[in-house]
């Protein structure tokens, strides 16, 4: 049973600010927003965590890499569209896209450390081996950035699950990102 949608007309009053923010910001108001509307405290929190996440020290395409790996190992069908989208917008490399999304080795090496780090930290639940952490920094990245990862799983674990239980109806705009995730062999991904 999907969740309501919400907009400025019918959200509860404590969201109405951040969903005519959303609107101005995006031109729209994308419907994992008019779910989360439903939870004013969701919606606020994610708009300032997501905010935070896409300001920090990692590179626009690392970004991009943590959200569409944890979309990628959460399956959601709802997010990965969005972060294809928001990735070429950025100026992603198609390839590292189409690697992270369909769990295949990503073409660039510092990205692909970078992938492989954030999938240990989300089936390991954080708790990575040491040999995973330094191979980390081996790869240019830093402490700050690590925790930056950790950041990004935060606002990606909010979307994911959000989209989980509300079944959130991916919005018409992003049809043609449609998704499923791939079947990949055991000795694959």
């Amino acid at each position: 049973m999907p969740f309501t949608l919400y907009d400025e007309t019918n959200a509860p009053d404590e969201a109405r600010e951040g969903l005519a923010q959303t609107k101005k910001n995006m031109g729209t108001i994308p419907n994992l927003e008019r779910v989360m509307a439903g939870a004013p405290p969701l919606l606020n929190g994610h708009a300032v965590l997501w905010e935070n996440f896409f300001s920090c020290s990692l590179a626009p395409a690392e970004r991009h890499v943590v959200c569409l790996t944890a979309n990628f190992e959460n399956e959601c069908n709802y997010c990965v569209p969005w972060h294809v989208y928001l990735a070429k917008e950025d100026g992603v490399d198609q390839a590292v896209i189409d690697a992270v999304i369909n769990g295949t080795v990503v073409p660039d090496p510092k990205l692909e450390v970078l992938r492989n780090f954030t999938r240990s930290m989300i089936a390991n639940r954080g708790k990575i081996s040491q040999g995973e952490l330094q191979a980390f920094f081996d790869a240019g990245f830093t402490e700050a950035n690590a925790l930056e990862v950790i950041l990004g799983l935060a606002v990606k674990t909010i979307s994911n699950y959000t989209n989980s239980i509300a079944g959130t109806p991916l919005d018409k705009a992003m049809q043609k990102h449609r998704w499923t995730k791939p079947k990949i062999p055991m000795s694959e991904g």
